[in-house]
């Protein structure tokens, strides 16, 4: 093997979550903190003029702070990732968030004094050559400000949420870490599966019988919990919208917008748009239904791989799949495709199939250092595939910013699946134009149609979800009872009731509706897939220095509005369906390619 299927944690701390080097680190962001309050105590803006010198050291001492917190941050929350069962791990998560907690309290500070600075003098300070390239950041950070409580008030919320909203969020790690899912091999044997182990097996096995079996186990083992994921979703969620709440907000659609720098017109042209346009995947999910001798799939059948006669579907070795993405990722840049081999060579990568390990997959940046770590079980299909590009996509985003001032690289979670879905889409167009027979073609464009309708279907099932879910919250607590009718509810009215069978405790098993930092964490990744392709569309009708053109929008995804960054780089207006329409257009054209090769099958 070339490439390691596990990552180096240990060139950032040695020592795991015991690690002594990670303690002093904490120990000298703490300082940091205190430094900055310091500076902020005698900070008074109206003597800080005309070259505001002080607040020049307090923003430099912020991103001190903010990236010495997002280094250790994403390194201890690596650790319990690939070891559930580290129980020294979520103590470490909690000295961090104090820290996290503490900052935030003296930012607020800062925040609301910058707030309180005049119109006049605060367009004076941003004319200034040291604070011109900060504006966007700057006034969205004082428009912020004019939000907020009293100082009091947000250090009481701040300090209570460790214990409240954090840790509710922390808890369904826990819980999960509990998850076991019994599997009889054909064997007679019973193997013990972790949840991400069970998950990945579930919807990939080509077996329709081992896929039944997991899946009734899967029901059962959240089933059994559910209850306590209830309590934890409640909690969570009423924690946020008394938040919401206090700050005067009453629509709790008004956040997640504001975070994803959308308006709700971009919003509702997007869903409306999918709404109008989702035969062509209906017409996928029923043709995969006849090929597999179903009327309907059932929902462990939706990601399955098609195998059409003697045909099996193709399997990647990790090498392999390496190889492949680094090789095409040099059709579109040289850039990208260097980044992808430095990053697997360098081992930030863990992608070992081992028990253990929590489910699903992700990216996280490592700003000191200047790199990145994904996280992800890699078992040797096309998908797992797809989901290392995927990833790596992410890292190459994070890597075109990593020499812009921190205030600019907070980039929104919309904008944030931009790059990954676009690496994503390079690679899965790649394999479906290096197959060799049209099973083999088939079977690839069944999966990367099973994405397509992932972010059509399925998490629209989830804004649905979330939707409704927080409609009732707002009358007071769902029960697990209330939780899986609305998910199925919503699971029926995304997938236009074209499935036999629905996942009632999803709501449980999916890490994404206990995240606690950002809100509402569905709808972003649809946005980023649909963006992606109007990039990809554009890529394809120039090709000749495009790298470029992509690098320079990626790195303006932190200080400017969606919609204006779209107008800026494609010219487009994402406020009308037009834009979606194409989109959707793009992806209708595999449709159709699988509907006419398989037409003959059945």
């Amino acid at each position: 093997m070339k490439y390691s299927l596990t990552w180096d944690l240990e060139s950032l701390f040695s020592g795991g979550s015991h690690s002594t080097e990670l303690q002093d680190k904490l120990r000298k962001i703490e300082t940091a903190i205190h430094e900055y309050a310091d500076l902020n105590e005698d900070w008074e803006p109206s003597k800080d003029q005309p070259k505001y010198t002080v607040l020049t050291s307090l923003i430099d001492k912020a991103e001190e702070i903010t990236n010495g917190l997002s280094q250790t941050g994403s390194f201890i929350n690596a650790i319990q990732s690939a070891d559930v069962t580290n129980t020294h791990a979520p103590i470490v998560r909690n000295q961090i968030a104090k820290l996290g907690s503490q900052y935030s309290i003296f930012q607020t500070s800062v925040i609301k004094k910058l707030a309180a600075i005049p119109e006049r003098d605060f367009d004076a300070l941003l004319a200034l050559d040291s604070f011109k390239e900060l504006a966007f950041s700057l006034r969205e950070t004082r428009e912020k400000g004019s939000r907020l409580l009293s100082e009091a008030e947000e250090s009481m919320l701040s300090k209570l949420s460790q214990d409240g909203f954090h840790a509710w969020s922390d808890h369904y790690d826990t819980l999960v870490s509990y998850i076991k899912i019994p599997f009889q091999a054909k064997d007679g044997s019973i193997q013990e599966l972790s949840a991400g182990q069970a998950m990945n097996r579930m919807y990939s096995d080509p077996d329709q019988a081992v896929r039944k079996q997991l899946f009734d186990e899967w029901e059962k083992a959240w089933g059994n919990f559910a209850p306590l994921f209830a309590e934890t979703l409640n909690h969570l969620q009423g924690f946020r919208l008394e938040d919401y709440a206090l700050h005067g907000i009453t629509d709790f659609m008004e956040e997640p917008l504001r975070y994803n720098r959308i308006e709700k017109e971009t919003l509702d042209a997007m869903w409306n748009a999918i709404s109008s346009n989702k035969q062509p995947y209906l017409d996928f999910l029923n043709r995969k239904a006849a090929l597999m001798g179903k009327e309907q799939l059932a929902w462990y059948d939706v990601d399955a791989p098609i195998s059409i006669g003697e045909f099996e579907a193709k399997t990647f070795t990790y090498d392999e799949a390496v190889d492949f993405i680094v090789d095409n990722f040099a059709k579109f840049g040289p850039i990208l495709a260097n980044f992808a081999q430095e990053l697997v060579e360098k081992r930030w990568v863990e992608a070992e199939d081992r028990s253990g390990k929590r489910p699903g997959g992700y990216c996280t940046s490592l700003p000191e250092s200047k790199e990145s770590r994904i996280f992800m079980t890699f078992t040797g299909s096309a998908s797992d595939m797809s989901t290392l590009a995927h990833e790596i996509g992410h890292a190459f985003h994070s890597y075109t910013m990593w020499d812009l001032p921190r205030m600019n690289t907070h980039y929104a979670m919309n904008v944030a699946e931009t790059a990954s879905t676009f690496a994503e889409t390079i690679v899965s167009s790649a394999t479906v134009e290096a197959a060799e027979t049209d099973e083999e073609k088939i079977s690839l464009l069944n999966t990367k149609l099973e994405n397509a309708t992932a972010m059509f279907l399925n998490i629209h099932s989830r804004f649905l979800f979330e939707k409704s879910f927080y409609t009732e919250r707002q009358k007071g607590l769902v029960s697990s009872e209330q939780l899986s009718e609305l998910m199925v509810h919503a699971q029926k009215e995304a997938y236009q009731n074209q499935l036999s069978e629905y996942h009632p405790h999803f709501w449980a098993s999916k890490l994404h509706f206990f995240i606690d930092n950002v809100p509402f964490y569905n709808f972003p990744y649809t946005f980023g897939f649909l963006f992606s392709l109007s990039i990809f569309a554009e890529y394809q009708k120039e090709a000749n220095g495009f790298e470029e053109k992509y690098m320079a929008l990626l790195r303006d995804t932190a200080v400017m509005k969606t919609e204006d960054l779209v107008k800026k780089h494609l010219g487009k207006d994402i406020t009308k369906e037009a834009f979606w329409e194409q989109g959707l257009a793009i992806m209708e054209k595999d449709v159709k390619s699988f509907l006419a090769l398989t037409d003959k099958l059945i």
